[in-house]
């Protein structure tokens, strides 16, 4: 059996993933979180515990030669040093960190590629978020320096827009709480912005083939399909899901922005990113859209209830 610790692990991705791993067989999981949502899963073993908490995390943390550990939330600049200084020495051979595309710096070339530049500071037009992107290009950076000092091998990941069953983020429920209410959807006119999305099945299983992978090590990826969404796109798709004819609006960007209309996207940007180093050095093929939002409406169907 191999080791894997997770940090996080019981929403969304984590969710998906310890339940991928799980079915997979081989591993014995210790997932590392808050107990605010417990997995309460099979042959999960739950160590229920806060990240930022060194003598508790240094109590609670198993004594055990990791295979990998996988981190899912680390946000703020020392989540991962914390980590390491209650880790053992040798005891890690691969972490695995789970950052965003968004760590960017705004471009005019598309795709994004995971060569092009980060960011240099906060992103202040974005208020209460400014830090998130910002602060997981450090924890980038935090996590090569200290696996470098320890000799651990090291991944990070850069999701594109995730969606998929647990997505507790309003992006895609936004659109299907509308349509269980027959209100209409809102398209921006002009609907010119482009997005790169990827499913959390996608997301989940590109991690477990890459543990302990030596093609991945010392590298970071985009995760990200090949398919372009524009809103216009959703609602097609949405259509083909639900098989209904949904309400639509049409807005002008100005009043969208004036009405400030919650739309989970942004409405005159352009988020492509290339997926294509993953996908050539993992020889894997991502889930089509229309499949994956299939997949992705019938969980929601389900967990809603009748009616939706």
């Amino acid at each position: 059996m191999k080791n894997v610790l997770i940090i996080g692990g019981s929403y969304f991705v984590g969710r998906v993933f310890v339940e991928e791993l799980a079915g997979a067989g081989g591993y014995a999981i210790y997932s590392l979180n808050r107990g605010n949502a417990p997995l309460a899963m099979p042959g999960v073993h739950e160590i229920v515990c806060d990240r930022r908490d060194y003598e508790a995390l240094a109590e609670s943390v198993p004594s055990l030669m990791w295979d990998a550990v996988v981190d899912f939330c680390a946000y703020t600049p020392g989540d991962i040093e914390i980590m390491f200084s209650v880790l053992p020495e040798t005891s890690v051979n691969h972490y695995i960190f789970i950052s965003t595309a968004s760590v960017y710096q705004p471009v005019k070339e598309f795709p994004i590629t995971e060569d092009m530049p980060k960011l240099s500071g906060p992103q202040e037009h974005l208020g209460l978020h400014a830090d998130y992107a910002y602060h997981k290009w450090l924890l980038e950076l935090e996590l090569e320096s200290r696996c470098r000092e320890r000799h651990v091998h090291y991944t990070s990941f850069r999701p594109a827009f995730i969606y998929g069953k647990y997505n507790y983020a309003p992006r895609e429920s936004y659109f299907f709480d509308l349509m269980g209410r027959d209100e209409p959807l809102i398209v921006p006119e002009p609907d010119l912005a482009l997005f790169s999305f990827v499913s959390v099945w996608d997301v989940a299983r590109m991690i477990i083939v890459s543990l302990g992978n030596e093609k991945v090590w010392g590298r970071a990826f985009n995760l990200a399909a090949e398919e372009l969404i524009s809103y216009g796109r959703l609602i097609e798709v949405f259509e083909i899901v639900s098989e209904k004819k949904l309400l639509t609006r049409r807005i002008p960007l100005r009043q969208i922005d004036e009405e400030r209309v919650p739309l989970p996207f942004p409405i005159d940007e352009h988020l492509i990113y290339s997926g294509k180093a993953v996908r050539e050095t993992l020889g894997f093929n991502y889930t089509p859209f229309l499949e994956g939002m299939r997949m992705t409406y019938e969980h929601y169907r389900r967990s809603h209830g009748p009616g939706h």
